[in-house]
């Protein structure tokens, strides 16, 4: 620890008291590297402050010190976006501590969290309200309302209700410098400028410390029905989220999964079996819901829609889930894919977007794009169709030593599947960020106008560059590659 860190350390437990600092080492170091064991670092120390005021406090001192901070939740990042750097350079800021839910209001449709709230623990509190928070994602047991509003989280239901973006009424954060933004107020209109709530929504923790939400609600349902549909192609599974969405708003679920990854599933994910008898090379996974007992129960409205599309030769084969376990054990196939192909060996994992579409077509040319240009490799996509974000993943060779795959032609593999995905006008990040994984390739990929934007934007927020350093912007550009 140098001496600015010591000081700052010293001046948080005055201060806050000896729970908001951190310092044993055997404490410290689950936190130092990232769920998937890519990215690991080194931080002196952990400050854990429990309130807004102390979030300020932390910041103005190390504003003034001029140390570094790594905001850091439920340490869910996909890529690295929440590990410290390995010189020890940084401290770590956790808002674990921060995990009440303020209020919330069943009549307006609005809940207030604290940055460290749970997601799962925000369901079950809407929930007993008779409402629901519309976002979910795999990770929903340990990730946290701060991290997934700074990231712009998507999950699974952005198909019908959008991202973290369009769900979050309001924030309070505190600037690099200790200063406060209010911006709690769920107001619809507000045209002073510049929306503060929104840069902080995705910057990554980059210009400051989100430290509560104000969030949209809406009824919790009342029913739902989740189907397992074999399709032959994507381009048939998108012709028939078309059809769905012509005829019915009650579809918020739509994920398109690949046969091979379905058997990464079954060979590795104990307990889990095939939906459907039979091979089929692609499948979807609907979810239609009902909020109201006057609809249509969702289980007959998919019955209804799907029996000609069956009937045409749209869909091969198809289920409607019996009962509710049935139902979780048809999302637990789909939230298990990425468990599973790490089960299965090293792959490079891409979370990229093109216009929806474009989608059918990108998936099946750049998959055999990569496995011409890479043999040995297997390239699958599957995931948010509707919304035009898939994970486009590319599996090492059967064998492979995944450091030195990682090492020798991971790299590679991303630079050419990025280069597809710009080509097609799409975007290297869909929902996951950019965090440390892909800042070479931000750089390298976009726009002088947008790079020299990101970069004044955040030097004027954050002039000492101390917020969550070597996450999105360079402090400086990062030459380009010939």
């Amino acid at each position: 620890m140098n001496t600015a860190q010591s000081a700052l350390v010293e001046a948080v437990r005055v201060a806050l008291g000896d729970k908001a600092v951190v310092t044993d080492r055997h404490d410290i170091a689950p936190w130092e590297s990232d769920w998937r064991g890519r990215y690991h670092g080194h931080a002196p120390a952990i400050l854990a402050p429990d309130t807004a005021e102390g979030v300020a406090t932390i910041l103005a001192l190390a504003y003034a010190q001029g140390v570094p901070l790594v905001p850091q939740g439920g340490n869910t990042s996909m890529v690295g976006g929440a590990t410290p750097p390995a010189d020890g350079s940084a401290l770590i800021l956790s808002l674990r501590r921060m995990n009440r839910i303020r209020a919330i209001s069943a009549a307006d449709n609005l809940a207030v969290a604290e940055a460290g709230v749970i997601l799962a623990d925000l369901h079950a509190a809407v929930g007993e309200q008779g409402r629901r928070f519309p976002l979910t994602l795999g990770a929903r047991g340990s990730a946290t309302i701060g991290g997934l509003t700074s990231t712009n989280a998507g999950g699974t239901q952005v198909l019908r209700f959008g991202t973290m973006r369009g769900l979050v009424a309001g924030i309070e954060a505190v600037l690099p410098d200790g200063s406060v933004h209010a911006g709690l107020a769920a107001l619809k209109k507000d045209n002073r400028g510049y929306d503060l709530n929104q840069l902080l929504i995705g910057a990554e923790g980059t210009l400051g410390i989100i430290t509560a939400v104000t969030l949209r609600l809406v009824p919790a349902a009342t029913d739902r029905a989740v189907a397992w549909v074999a399709v032959a192609d994507p381009a048939d599974a998108l012709a028939l989220l078309r059809r769905l969405e012509a005829a019915t708003q009650a579809i918020e679920g739509f994920e398109i999964i690949p046969g091979d990854s379905l058997q990464l599933v079954l060979d590795h994910i104990p307990g889990t079996r095939a939906p459907l008898a039979g091979t089929h090379r692609w499948h979807v996974l609907i979810e239609a819901t009902a909020s109201d007992a006057q609809e249509e129960a969702p289980a007959a409205l998919l019955e209804r829609l799907l029996a000609p599309a069956i009937a045409e030769g749209q869909v091969a084969d198809a289920v409607i889930a019996a009962s509710e376990a049935q139902a979780e054990a048809f999302w637990r196939i789909r939230d298990s894919l990425s468990e599973a192909e790490r089960a299965s060996g090293p792959a490079a994992q891409h979370d990229i977007s093109v216009p929806v579409a474009d989608m059918p077509r990108f998936m099946i040319e750049a998959a055999a794009a990569c496995e011409a240009r890479f043999p040995g490799v297997r390239a699958s996509a599957f995931g948010h169709l509707g919304d035009g974000n898939v994970h486009f993943h590319v599996r090492a060779p059967a064998g492979a030593d995944p450091a030195l795959w990682y090492a020798g032609d991971g790299p590679a593999i991303t630079r050419f599947v990025n280069d597809l995905v710009v080509a097609a006008g799409g975007s290297i990040s869909a929902e996951h960020g950019i965090g440390q994984m892909k800042l070479h390739e931000l750089e390298r990929l976009s726009a002088p106008a947008r790079l020299a934007a990101l970069r004044a934007i955040k030097g004027a927020l954050d002039p000492r560059w101390i917020m969550n350093p070597g996450k999105l912007v360079a402090l400086a550009p990062i030459p380009r590659a010939p």
